[in-house]
């Protein structure tokens, strides 16, 4: 058995002694905790009662695996440190309704001169436990009992779907219900950030476009964004992890599915925030999540697409069997906007640095390894400023980092944009490499029409060269920008940058904005010199019929 420590014992012993009579015991919260999904209703609460004053001394909630010194680190708080308007000392008598409590409290404190009696009742602890559990016991839980199990099905459906792997937040897909006094939700996918994963459902368009214009101009300070985040008008499904670990230390898509717990709620400007779901609402959510799932099955490949497709198709919806209503199934008809995604994507238009080169075709010399980069890509070679960098290491999924002096202007980077699915293949290929090792220029040239070219390399960690990009030597503007990327790598000490970034074919094509980047990797600038391949010569192509 476990004791105190000498010292400990001396310290409580100076304590002063009067002449009270102490309850103590350790219980469940509620009388039927399973229908409670709060931590504290399904613990056990620990209490010290001075029953001669009628006080409370000491209180904690503890999980019910935890051992019997809870008890006594309970005990110790409510002596040195009570709750008002106790004062710290030392209970004459104390008195416990379990014989193991009793025993065991009897050899931790049998050198603080304190009498362990065991009493069948506790009257005041029974009453203050009876409280306890009334309040638990009248709490609504989170979901209706009847629809709780089917709802937490369908989210886990959901959450395998995955949906923000392809949807971004600004794609809206609306759900007409028409029943619940509910009319169409419009569904917003979150996760495609890798930060919070959900599904918002807005009741209105206007709260949407509301919500949205309010998060994204400049001026809002923290306390507005609460505001705006409170006169939202949605039902909402979010993952989190069950044990709720930090987010900064794991993706939730990097854990199984066993340890994600879904959540649910609403959000309105006269109501604030509720993780709690009332009958209709909770039929609303499992319709909407339901008639969604069946959706994102049917037409998943249509929505990989780089543009959003126009696409619509009803279902009809079989509700969980309850004696709370008598209806049986609901017709739902689910629909993309992709006019709606466009004017929310202007509506989100914030600038990123600009960069000091235009488009570039890519065709390829045969000597060096062309299929990393995809032909159709968009290619910028500039700088982007230290602040907007520290964004978007924070914002981007796949980065890799290095220990980069910010000395000048800026960090220079090559920025290649594409498709999201071709971005993902190319990050995937160069994590598959070990990752990027350094950017290069390299002098090419054409034997056959007497061309000269600056030949932008990528090398991997496994040492391949890939060719990104093809300028002519004579190019001013690509002289102008190579001069400066030349100094911005000398400033930096031989760092610079490779950004992917999607959305080719979309509103933002040939100015990414930050949203649309999906990778950083931090690397080395080599010169021709560091390469020692001399001039690569373009070879002929021949095409057999």
């Amino acid at each position: 058995m476990t004791s105190f420590n000498r010292s400990t014992s001396r310290r409580l012993k100076t304590l002063t002694q009067i002449p009270s009579v102490w309850e103590g015991d350790r219980r469940p919260m509620s009388s039927s905790p399973a229908q409670h999904s709060d931590s504290e209703a399904k613990g056990e609460c620990i209490l010290w009662v001075d029953g001669s004053q009628g006080v409370v001394r000491g209180m904690d909630v503890v999980p019910p695996e935890t051992g019997p010194e809870a008890i006594v680190r309970t005990l110790m708080r409510a002596m040195e440190h009570p709750h008002s308007p106790g004062k710290p000392a030392r209970p004459q008598k104390i008195v416990v309704k379990d014989r193991e409590i009793q025993f065991y409290l009897r050899g931790v404190l049998q050198d603080l001169d304190i009498v362990i009696d065991y009493a069948p009742e506790l009257p005041l602890i029974d009453e203050l436990f009876r409280g306890f559990s009334e309040v638990l016991d009248s709490q609504i839980p989170d979901l209706p009992p009847q629809y709780a199990q089917a709802l937490h099905d369908k989210a886990l459906a959901l959450w395998q779907a995955a949906p923000w792997e392809f949807l971004e937040e600004q794609q809206i897909l609306s759900i007409e219900i028409n029943k619940w006094d509910v009319g169409t939700l419009y569904a917003s996918v979150m996760g495609m950030l890798g930060m919070e994963y959900g599904i918002l459902f807005y009741r209105s368009e206007d709260s949407l476009k509301q919500f949205r214009a309010a998060v994204l101009r400049d001026d809002e300070s923290q306390g507005r964004l609460e505001e705006a985040f409170l006169k939202q008008d949605c039902l909402f499904l979010t993952f989190e992890h069950e044990d709720d670990i930090d987010e900064d230390e794991d993706d939730l898509v990097d854990l199984p599915g066993s340890e994600i717990e879904p959540t649910f709620g609403n959000i309105h400007p006269l109501e604030g925030l509720r993780s709690v779901l009332y009958d209709e609402e909770a039929l609303a959510v499992f319709v909407a999540l339901e008639s969604l799932g069946r959706f994102i099955r049917d037409y998943r490949r249509q929505l990989q697409n780089e543009n959003f497709p126009s696409l619509s198709r009803r279902y009809r919806i079989s509700l969980p069997q309850s004696e709370t209503t008598s209806i049986k199934s609901v017709s739902v008809n689910v629909s993309t906007m992709p006019q709606l995604a466009a004017e929310l994507e202007e509506m989100a238009g914030f600038g990123v640095p600009e960069l000091e080169m235009g488009e570039q075709n890519l065709p390829a010399f045969r000597s060096l390894r062309d299929d990393l980069i995809p032909e159709d890509s968009f290619l910028s070679l500039g700088v982007m400023s230290w602040e907007m960098l520290d964004f978007l290491r924070q914002g981007v999924k796949y980065h890799q980092a290095g220990e980069i002096p910010k000395v000048g202007d800026g960090l220079p980077v090559i920025l290649i944009q594409t498709s999201r699915p071709k971005a993902k293949t190319v990050i995937e290929n160069i994590e598959a490499a070990g990752g990027l090792k350094a950017i290069c220029f390299n002098p090419g040239a054409d034997p056959f029409d007497g061309d000269r070219y600056d030949l932008g390399l990528l090398q991997t960690q496994n040492d391949e060269l890939f060719l990104f990009g093809e300028f002519l030597d004579d190019d001013p503007t690509h002289r102008e920008a190579r001069k400066k990327w030349n100094q911005r790598c000398k400033n930096t000490k031989g760092y610079c940058g490779l950004i992917i970034a999607k959305g080719l074919t979309g509103a933002s094509r040939g100015n990414p904005q930050m949203r649309d980047m999906m990778a950083l990797f931090e690397a080395r600038s080599l010169s021709p010199k560091d390469l020692g391949l001399g001039t690569l010569q373009l070879m002929p192509q021949f095409q057999l019929e």
